[in-house]
Formats: structure tokens, sequence, C-alpha cells
């Protein structure tokens, strides 16, 4: 019985390191690094965004993003946050009821790097 307890526990506890390391808005292994030389991003201030892309994968397929929302090339989207807030790209998910709305902004626009 504690045997079983013990791993459920461990369980938990690796989830949710596994969370909190997806949301921590720094980039890590497998995550992607969007719109380092975006103009309008530096006149707004803003930092580039952190995609934690292993976060979405273990979420869903990747017919979900690859095939139905964004072109596989890059350059070929032109991500703009009207465009999110239309829900176009990100927005597509990002909208209240599939995933959190794009209101809070450092959640991706978090990237610290150099």
């Amino acid at each position: 019985m504690k045997g079983r307890v013990l791993v459920l526990l461990l369980v938990f506890l690796t989830g949710g390191l596994i969370l909190l390391s997806a949301t921590s808005g720094l980039a890590e292994y497998g995550d992607i690094v969007l719109n380092t030389k975006k103009e309008s991003m530096k006149e707004a201030g803003g930092k580039p965004v952190v995609f934690p892309h292993w976060f979405h994968r273990i979420r869903f397929k990747c017919k979900v993003c690859h095939e139905d929302i964004f072109i596989m090339k890059k350059g070929a989207n032109d991500i703009t946050m009207q465009a999110i807030m239309d829900g176009e790209f990100c927005g597509r998910c990002h909208n209240g009821l599939i995933a959190w709305e794009p209101l809070y902004c450092d959640r991706c626009h978090s990237y610290e790097g150099k």
C-alpha cells in the first residue's frame, strides 16, 4: 500500500514539474523562440515569444498545428497579435475556451535570451 502511495506521489510531482517548466517563460530544450527580429515587436517593447513545443506536443497530435494552422516554412506565417486576437494562428486555441486567451502578454512574450 505504501508503495502505491509513493508511486502516485512521484507521478503527481513529476506532472507538476512538467507544468512548471512548461510555463516558466525560459526557453528550454525543444522550445522555439519566435519573433526575435520583428520590427513591430521591437517598437512595442515586447520580448520575443517562447513557444513550448514539447508542452503542446503532449496534448495534441502534430497535424493540429502542422497541417491545419501553420505553414511549415520559416517566415511563411505573418503572426501578429491582431491575427491571434482574430482567431488565427495561436488564437485558434488560445481563445479563452480551449486555452487561456491572449491577454497575458508575459506568458508568451517571455524570452530572456541574449
